[in-house]
């Protein structure tokens, strides 16, 4: 287990997560999925070279709420050196003062 200090909002466990990916912490990862969408395992060896986290939008999920959206903009370094954008719109809830990843819409990009 990460030895992280939980997020107070939904935004910050984004920023989180997009951490955590970087240096493919799977540990983090699932702690911080939502158990009602969580996968079993995360293989994260064909994980991209993550390179930087732009966040578009962020609805609710502050300090005090029990929910919140987040929309980002993640970029990766592709195999042929180009850069692509993985665009997601993620939602989040708050169960037990913590904050969790439950799912998201993937933009094309």
């Amino acid at each position: 287990m990460s030895e992280q200090s939980e997020p107070a909002t939904a935004e910050e466990l984004m920023r989180s997560r997009f951490a955590a990916f970087k240096r493919a912490d799977a540990a983090w990862l699932l702690r911080t999925w939502h158990p009602s969408t969580r996968p079993a395992e995360l293989d994260l060896t064909d994980n991209p070279h993550w390179r930087g986290l732009q966040i578009v939008d962020a609805v609710d999920g502050g300090a005090d709420a029990d929910s919140g959206v987040v929309e980002f903009r993640a970029t990766y370094l592709r195999d042929d050196g180009s850069i692509g954008i993985l665009h997601e719109r993620s939602r989040f809830l708050r169960d037990d003062g913590r904050w969790f990843y439950v799912d998201g819409d993937l933009f094309d990009a």
